[in-house]
């Protein structure tokens, strides 16, 4: 099985440690991983921000990088919701505006086998136990992108209660928005701030040592306000903690 990692823009400007993690991980499972240096953005932001025409390029770009994977892993359900819900309407859009040229079939080769990790690991290696050990109390934040545009359901949480000394605990309304949502942070600051103080309040009231989620820009939002409250708890993907044999 050739599996590639699609790294995602935050991860490789901002959270490399996360795609380390995914490797060390995979490796130790059995699975060598390749990445393809030809990767650039989904196109989510300009997606999601109104233009449209601007992802084509970079959907096709996509695509050829990643034709030929079994398995694309990422670790983030956000950009794993766009390429597999909204690269065909962006292969629809090129063809309607007469640049077609074979995109939509590219993108049916390429966008199905784009996994968030958790659904990589549970669905396609059919394991929950990864050999993890990571002693100390946890709390999950389950993102918006990863529960309502891929249904990842519990496969997160079934991967973290089977970490060897992991206490996974219930966080508060943990199907509440954390407030991030990509530009709307940015072009609604006042109100993003206030979910994400909601968010952090509950946070600390889980009485959890390390808040996890399957998306840094989440993770990112969050950590940021703890920071600011000066809160002990500290922020970390879930891969760094499935990656993890000992006390991190």
């Amino acid at each position: 099985m050739r599996v590639a990692l699609f790294i995602t823009c935050y991860n490789d400007a901002l959270f490399p440690e996360v795609g380390h993690a995914i490797v060390r991980l995979l490796r130790r499972l059995g699975h060598d991983v390749e990445f393809p240096a030809e990767q650039t953005c989904c196109g989510q932001m300009h997606f999601n921000s109104g233009y449209q025409d601007a992802c084509i390029p970079l959907v096709e770009r996509f695509v050829d990088a990643f034709a030929g994977y079994d398995v694309v892993v990422t670790p983030s359900g956000s950009c794993a919701s766009m390429v597999r819900r909204y690269h065909p309407l962006v292969a629809e859009l090129a063809a309607k505006g007469g640049s077609e040229t074979g995109l939509a079939k590219r993108v049916a080769a390429v966008s199905p086998r784009v996994l968030e990790l958790s659904e990589f690991l549970v669905d396609v290696l059919g394991v929950t136990d990864v050999g993890a050990r990571f002693p100390h109390t946890v709390a999950f934040h389950p993102t918006c992108h990863s529960t309502r545009l891929l249904g990842v359901g519990d496969r997160p949480t079934r991967l973290l209660a089977a970490v060897d000394g992991l206490t996974l605990v219930d966080l508060p309304r943990s199907e509440a928005c954390c407030g991030f949502g990509g530009t709307f942070a940015v072009k609604n600051a006042d109100t993003s701030v206030a979910m994400g103080n909601d968010k952090v309040d509950d946070v600390v009231g889980s009485g959890a040592e390390v808040l996890t989620a399957g998306d840094t820009s989440c993770l990112m939002h969050i950590g940021g306000l703890l920071s600011r409250q000066r809160s002990s708890v500290r922020v970390m993907h879930f891969a760094e903690i499935l990656a993890s044999t000992g006390a991190d």
